[in-house]
């Protein structure tokens, strides 16, 4: 398959199952972000791996912060999350970092920058045959899930998570509309 075919072949698979990449793999996955677009060469992108019973104790985390927070998730939402999270095998937490010592590059740029690692993360897990998920389900807007996870909100931007594993046996196809939707081309003024 070519490279093109790949990329728009590639669609966001929630429920993935184990096992997840191996290490050679999930390290060919990660050295992508390594070569996302980066003004500055800042490399805002933080991971966090979370994995085993690591993943299912995320959804209670998340469950419990949100509780605590004021913001509690309705039950029947609290009840698939858990049935989802406990066949993910790998879930990177993602956050950007924000340097406050370079004024330079603004703080969009920095998170474009962490967005774009994120793409190539699900590009190269799609490209080896997985299937991944960006959410920012799980508390991602919560003060207490980002701090628990060493991103406080000083320092860091979090922009939630990035679900990884096992394709299920049939992945439907996907409608896509036609980039000609959402592209026009300007041509200067010529009349002053």
């Amino acid at each position: 398959m070519s490279v093109i075919s790949t990329l728009l072949s590639r669609n966001s698979v929630k429920f993935v199952q184990g096992p997840g990449p191996s290490e050679e793999e999930l390290g060919q996955i990660l050295q992508t972000a390594m070569i996302a677009p980066d003004h500055g060469k800042l490399r805002p992108w933080r991971f966090k791996l979370i994995r085993g019973a690591a993943v299912p104790a995320l959804g209670e985390l998340a469950f419990n912060v949100c509780e605590a927070e004021g913001v509690p998730m309705d039950p029947k939402k609290i009840a698939g999350a858990r049935m989802w999270l406990k066949n993910v095998p790998i879930i990177l937490a993602v956050a950007c970092h924000i340097d406050h010592d370079n004024e330079k590059i603004p703080e969009t740029e920095r998170v474009l920058a962490t967005g774009s690692a994120v793409m190539n993360i699900l590009n190269a897990a799609h490209a080896l045959g997985y299937g991944a998920f960006w959410s920012t389900g799980l508390g991602t807007y919560t003060e207490g899930v980002p701090e628990a996870l060493g991103f406080d909100e000083l320092d860091y931007k979090f922009l939630g998570f990035v679900a990884m594993g096992n394709l299920p046996e049939r992945v439907p196809t996907k409608e896509r509309p036609n980039y000609q939707d959402f592209v026009s081309e300007w041509q200067p003024d010529t009349t002053e």
